[in-house]
């Protein structure tokens, strides 16, 4: 029988085919935390077909993955019902084919994503037999339609998201961790999920220290006042959110500014540490009315009167904490930190909703809010150049991020409603 061949555009979620065998992506845009399920369909039932995913990184490097499937009774592929038999990745996800990437050359560390927030254009490849069958592509966005942002360049340094619609909404101040600079992606997704979001420059950007060292935390009550002043944002329903050193930090605000009534943290410490990075000598991250605030020297030794005078109070906290950590981090124990800001939590009956999320094989990138790839090897920090290992899985800090993005969402809803 004579097979009709059948010639598309190529477009977002719109399939490019060969005879009756079509791939398509749906939905075919996406913010950069949603799913999208990829599907090929007019195989022969029991066929193996690989599927191919192709892209290309923020410093132009190529990431590639791909996985062999087995057709269903119907003579589909499904990759949000099906696990590939071998390949990339193992297991049954929607966006296996994303987060399982890795890059084609041999000098690149990790995945950088677009610059300025562009979207990123991820093509799925169908093979059947050898031959490509078909094509189809995905674009994730890192911002929502709508989202306005602004930089903030006299005494607060950062960039200001604020979200569609009218109304007063919510709004969360978003830190960085011992990077330093802004962390505008991630006040981009708040932004793009309704909430009002700045993403504040502390130390490492013109106009502030360049090192983490000796920060006033009057700094942010600024940054909250600035918030709480803007016509968009509900000045009783605020929050953060800090990763890393940023939330250590984060915790550190919950414990001190009432006006906060929602906490972030990703990957954070229980603790204050000392500056970073590379000091001789160890000195102080946080001040506060000038003065230093006692810190724990990490690696040293383990001396439980140091860290009982640098323990972030958290217990003060006038709003609900959630917090991420992951038992495979090799930067610093964030699930054991996690557990015992729990614990103290707990002991001391506080009365605000505590979430805490504890993934085992996730490092310190857990429960982060981007599907990206995951995979890394050979990082060194941004600023000093010396050797760093996150940790975890790629299979399990994907699996963090999948679980952790609705579970963060859904915390800052119900505490910032």
């Amino acid at each position: 029988m004579t097979r009709s061949i059948l010639v598309a555009v190529c477009a977002l979620g719109i399939t490019v085919c060969a005879c009756a065998q079509t791939l398509e992506v749906q939905p075919g845009q996406v913010l950069d935390d949603q799913v999208a399920v990829v599907r090929a369909t007019g195989l022969t039932p029991g066929a193996h077909v690989m599927m191919r995913a192709e892209m290309a990184d923020g410093d132009g490097h190529p990431w590639v993955s791909e996985a062999e499937f087995v057709a269903d009774a119907n003579g589909a592929v499904d990759t949000s019902a099906q696990a590939p038999v071998k390949g990339a990745y193992r297991i049954v996800s929607a966006m296996g084919l994303v987060w399982s990437m890795t890059p084609a050359a041999k000098d690149v560390h990790v995945y950088r994503p677009l610059h300025d927030l562009a979207a990123q254009t991820i093509t799925f490849h169908l093979v059947v037999d050898g031959k490509e069958a078909a094509t189809a592509q995905l674009q994730q966005r890192a911002v929502g339609e709508g989202v306005r942002q602004f930089k903030l360049e006299g005494a607060l340094r950062g960039v200001y998201f604020a979200p569609t619609g009218d109304g007063k909404h919510a709004g969360v101040l978003v830190l960085g961790g011992s990077e330093g600079g802004v962390q505008t992606r991630r006040a981009a997704w708040l932004a793009s999920h309704g909430y009002a979001a700045l993403a504040l420059c502390y130390f490492h950007c013109e106009g502030r220290p360049q090192e983490l060292e000796s920060i006033p935390l009057e700094y942010f009550g600024q940054a909250l006042a600035w918030m709480a002043e803007r016509p968009e944002v509900d000045g009783e329903r605020l929050g953060v959110m800090g990763a890393s050193r940023g939330g250590e930090l984060a915790l550190q605000l919950g414990s001190m500014y009432t006006v906060l009534k929602a906490v972030v943290a990703y990957v954070p410490a229980n603790v204050r540490y000392p500056a970073c990075c590379g000091f001789a000598r160890a000195q102080p991250s946080w001040t506060w009315k000038g003065q230093a605030l006692a810190f724990a020297r990490p690696r040293v030794h383990d001396d439980p009167a140091e860290k009982m005078l640098a323990a972030i109070h958290v217990e003060m906290t006038h709003g609900a904490i959630l917090m991420i950590g992951g038992e495979d981090d090799h930067v610093w124990p964030s699930a054991e930190m996690v557990s015992a800001a729990e614990e103290r939590l707990r002991g001391a009956h506080f009365e605000h909703a505590v979430v805490a999320l504890k993934y085992p094989h996730a490092g310190h990138r857990a429960g982060m809010p981007e599907i990206e790839p995951t995979w890394n090897h050979g990082m060194v920090h941004p600023l000093t150049g010396t050797p760093m290992d996150p940790g975890g899985t790629p299979e399990g800090n994907a699996e963090s991020t999948l679980d952790a993005i609705p579970k963060v969402l859904g915390f800052l809803g119900e505490a910032l409603k």
